[in-house]
């Protein structure tokens, strides 16, 4: 009788060398909070990094790749994103161009649109936005649900969405589905009850959108408490169109993240300043709706932790692209390019309680983006230029 063996491969290990300068997100290994080391080298073995420091000091390894003299930065974490979704909204992108002012209210479009398309189209979609923001250096993404607005059509999209991320979140209380417009007691009894059974399983996070014309604090309160009691992480789409108290609630319950922060009190900007609820800015819908921008400065002044992100969504923020958001973010919102590129990073990182991505030091995920320039403040210095040449995901060069 013979035994059969399986032969095991140990993981390979690559060092990309003269990195012109590396930010690693961790000051024990270098200058200032973005711990930047310069004439810098990483160490991937398997998934994961296993060493950073000088390039002349890198040890030996299976494979050497040359930066050339580029930056390289950790992988863009993006904390705040609707990928499950059908259909176009460019005539409503169009009238608000020529002097519409944007609401909540288009939102339905889509659902009438998601509730139509079939699973592959689903996925389809949800794959090539994901793969569109991985090109442009994003490697860790959360994907919402909040186009179906029945329990069966959230837990199709949370299912969808689980097949292309870790991170994903039941936004059920998006807006009041259209067939309870004259009910809307009725419909966060649906979304607290049935469809709360449906759907966690498949989230870990839960969001609202606290807004006029969406929910309200008492009616946003009662769903992140039921989502709460069934082990789901809140987060809150506060103060985007107006003053109104989602961050305050984002802050009461503990939410990972407070997500717009458009319209902000002072209480607001001191209870996000105490608290560890993240103020993640998501300039992309200012920049699509012709809005005020969030004052990132301000609430970077009082101490408050910011994430960014591109908010990417069919109707009032339709793109995937970090970078864009970093030179928003440094032109718009009173952001360093040292900060925007922080929050883009080890901020998203915050904003999802993940200590394994956003940061390019031993241990982590070795998810690692190479610019095609010598510093990380190119990203804002050069807008617009597509300057990500490589990406590493999971170890792997895509």
């Amino acid at each position: 009788m013979t035994t059969a063996t399986t032969a095991t491969t140990a993981p390979t290990t690559t060092a990309i060398t003269d990195i012109a300068g590396l930010v690693t997100n961790d000051p024990s290994l270098g200058e200032g909070p973005l711990g930047l080391i310069r004439d810098a080298a990483v160490v991937i073995d398997g998934d994961r990094i296993a060493w950073v420091g000088e390039s002349s000091k890198a040890p030996a390894t299976d494979n050497r790749v040359d930066a050339g003299g580029r930056a390289a930065i950790p992988g863009f974490v993006d904390s705040h994103s609707h990928l499950v979704f059908a259909g176009d909204r460019t005539e409503e992108f169009n009238a608000r161009m020529s002097g519409r002012p944007y609401s909540a209210g288009g939102i339905r479009t889509t659902v009438a649109a998601t509730r139509a398309a079939s699973n592959n189209v689903l996925h389809a979609n949800v794959g090539r936005y994901v793969a569109e923001a991985r090109r442009q250096g994003t490697t860790t993404v959360e994907i919402k649900s909040g186009y179906g607005l029945t329990s069966q059509d959230e837990a199709r999209a949370l299912t969808i969405a689980g097949a292309h991320t870790d991170e994903v979140t039941f936004l059920g209380a998006h807006i009041v589905a259209p067939e309870f417009a004259d009910d809307p007691a009725a419909y966060v009894d649906l979304v607290t009850g049935p469809m709360l059974d449906a759907c966690a399983p498949y989230a870990r996070w839960i969001d609202v959108f606290c807004e006029q014309g969406a929910f309200d604090g008492d009616q946003a309160r009662t769903i992140l408490t039921a989502g709460k009691e069934r082990g789901l992480i809140p987060r809150v789409h506060a103060n985007q169109l107006s003053y109104g108290p989602g961050v305050q609630l984002a802050v009461e319950l503990g939410a990972a993240s407070a997500d717009h922060c458009t319209h902000l009190t002072d209480a607001d900007v001191d209870a996000l300043a105490q608290g560890e609820t993240v103020a993640t800015l998501l300039p992309g819908a200012e920049f699509s709706t012709r809005s005020t921008y969030p004052d990132a400065r301000r609430l970077l002044d009082a101490g408050a932790t910011v994430a960014l992100s591109p908010d990417c969504n069919p109707g009032s923020s339709f793109t995937s692209s970090m970078p864009f958001c970093v030179a928003l973010a440094v032109r718009e919102m009173g952001m360093t390019p040292d900060e925007a590129v922080w929050a883009a990073t080890a901020g998203g990182a915050r904003a999802l309680h993940r200590t394994d991505v956003g940061r390019v030091s031993p241990g982590a995920r070795a998810d690692l983006v190479l610019l095609d320039a010598p510093s990380h403040v190119h990203l804002a210095y050069r807008p617009g230029v597509p300057l990500v040449s490589a990406v590493w995901h999971n170890g792997t060069l895509i």
